[in-house]
């Protein structure tokens, strides 16, 4: 018995990615495809699955194979366990992902040190949670020092840069996807 089970796929997320990443509206799409907008809101929305025929025009349209788009697509549910085995045969310092595949969320687990002295700034939110040992953190001008157990969360584009202050510490980063356009609520609360 496996830990992935095959399900049927959601093209409509991989094509909104393409029609963002290429900074298209529906309506130039919907042009150059010869589908219509509505039908194409559908696709995107996961309430309509294109023929053969309109994912290859869809394709096209988006200066990509329909073959391309099928593998980029999400499934519609899945449940993925990634295995710890083999993690300790690594060498030192080490980056290990926990989640597989083109989802909404990334997470990975750093054990030791990375590169301290780079600084990073990432388009959407993250989570950094330290299950053992202690990192500092250097976020926004302030150091933060955080033990086991210890989180910290960063909004996106905060610069920052992080490293480990015992040797085996394992801090696990859970971040909201770059692919996926995270929107503040710009109204002002009352």
């Amino acid at each position: 018995m496996g830990d992935h089970k095959e399900q049927p796929l959601r093209v409509g997320a991989a094509v909104r990615r393409r029609r963002r990443a290429l900074d298209l509206t529906l309506a130039v799409v919907a042009e150059r495809s010869g589908l219509s907008v509505p039908f194409l809101s559908q696709i995107e929305n996961e309430r309509a699955r294109p023929s053969q025929t309109s994912l290859e025009k869809l394709a096209d349209a988006l200066r990509t194979t329909a073959v391309e788009l099928l593998a980029a697509a999400d499934p519609a549910c899945s449940v993925d366990v990634v295995r710890a085995e083999g993690a300790e045969e690594w060498a030192e310092p080490r980056v290990r992902s926990l989640v597989r595949g083109h989802h909404q969320m990334h997470a990975s687990e750093f054990t030791g040190d990375h590169d301290a002295g780079r600084e990073l700034q990432f388009r959407n939110d993250q989570l950094m949670y330290v299950a053992e040992g202690a990192v500092e953190i250097e976020a926004e001008g302030r150091a933060y020092r955080l033990g086991r157990g210890d989180t910290l969360y960063l909004t996106g584009g905060v610069r920052h840069r992080w490293r480990a202050t015992v040797p085996e510490t394992r801090l696990l980063v859970v971040a909201v996807a770059e692919h996926i356009e995270a929107l503040r609520d710009t109204k002002p609360r009352r």
